[in-house]
């Protein structure tokens, strides 16, 4: 099965919600569509399940105009962010329900059923009722029905959203075993970049409606082909600083400046702005090639086993993500480094012109490697 869409658009009341979006999605494919609230993803989905019809455009399956048709007409599953569960149907009754309507042979009926609570642990949950299950466990049951259908396009709308972070990392691990599993084209809409990397396959980072950049997920992340993709594929969002080339001297913010060698050295003289990821700010210098810079701390966030240190730098707020505990006060200074390896380079129009060296290598050598 191939699914094509093609220059669809949709507003609603005048308000433009998705602009000229064209996409090919074929069979045992994974696609992940990344993006902040509102970044039309929902909507997008809504219109490849046949729910919703795009102001503008054609959506193909298999070659086939089927634009207007009927969600009841297309063969498709979905999974939403709530626990869509009927409240009186034990997990069982549930599982079943659209292999019921579809008037399949109890016997039949029986075997897939079991299949699929097998694959998300329902086993020993069957006789049990939606209410008497946690959060993780009725979104199991509900992400089950959706897999029972076998159906050819399983859509899965930021099922994993309200589930804790435990509960979170288990599904998506077993989530990825299901997937390998079965040769449906999937698309999982997500806003958090760990969670795309993690899901792999395929990406579309959308925006404000639009597509920004298409294909393997860590290629994108490892080569954003601008700040905006960037910031979406980053999070916190990626750290930007002005920069100054002359001739062979780079010149970051107002006191730093570093030699043009590695992936720096075919800058050319003039005005930029780099990228750096968070993670790649360092408290402690990592070798020595490390560049010191001089901030204020603005503010020490403690979440879980990290910290995000929000420090000023010459004027410019960046974000320090270190593994640990750190107690820091405000308005203090500090000394953080980073390796110009690190460095992303955009154009001051925003556009991509160097990535990291060894995003480089590894955008090339494991291609192979994040397409299975």
């Amino acid at each position: 099965m191939s699914i094509s869409i093609e220059n669809i658009s949709l507003s609603v009341d005048n308000e433009m919600y998705l602009k000229d979006i064209s996409l090919e999605f074929e069979s045992g494919s994974k696609n992940i569509f990344l993006g902040r609230t509102l970044a039309g993803k929902t909507s997008l989905l809504r219109i490849l399940a046949g729910l919703d019809r795009p102001s503008k455009g054609r959506i193909f399956v298999d070659g086939r105009d089927v634009t207007g048709v009927s969600v009841r007409k297309r063969n498709i599953s979905m999974v939403y962010q709530q626990f869509i569960n009927y409240p009186s149907f034990t997990v069982y009754e549930n599982i079943a329900s659209p292999l019921k309507v579809a008037k399949m042979e109890k016997r039949l009926i029986d075997e897939k059923v079991r299949e699929a609570a097998s694959m998300l642990h329902l086993e020993d949950m069957l006789d049990r009722l939606p209410g008497e299950l946690s959060g993780g466990q009725q979104q199991r049951c509900a992400i089950a029905r959706a897999l029972v259908k076998d159906a050819k396009l399983l859509l899965l709308d930021e099922p994993l959203v309200n589930l804790d972070y435990k509960l979170r990392e288990e599904l998506q691990i077993d989530l990825q075993d299901i997937f390998k599993q079965r040769q449906a084209i999937v698309v999982y809409t997500s806003t958090e970049p760990t969670e795309a990397l993690k899901l792999g396959g395929n990406i579309v980072v959308l925006d404000e409606g639009r597509v920004l950049q298409t294909g393997i997920t860590s290629a994108v992340f490892h080569k954003p082909a601008s700040i905006r993709v960037a910031e979406v594929f980053s999070d916190p969002p990626i750290n930007l600083i002005s920069c100054h080339v002359q001739g062979s001297e780079f010149r970051m913010g107002l006191n730093v400046t570093l030699p043009l060698t590695g992936h720096l050295r075919s800058l050319a003289s003039g005005d930029y702005r780099v990228g750096i990821r968070s993670n790649h700010l360092y408290l402690k210098p990592q070798n020595q090639t490390d560049i010191a810079m001089e901030a204020i701390i603005d503010l020490a966030e403690i979440n879980g086993s990290e910290t995000f240190l929000h420090v000023n730098y010459a004027g410019t707020k960046l974000v320090v993500q270190e593994v640990g505990i750190y107690s820091k006060k405000m308005g203090s200074k500090i000394q953080i480094y980073l390796d110009p390896a690190n460095l992303f380079v955009f154009s001051q129009a925003g556009e991509l012109i160097l990535s990291p060296e060894r995003a480089g290598q590894s955008v090339e050598n494991r291609r192979d490697e994040w397409q299975k």
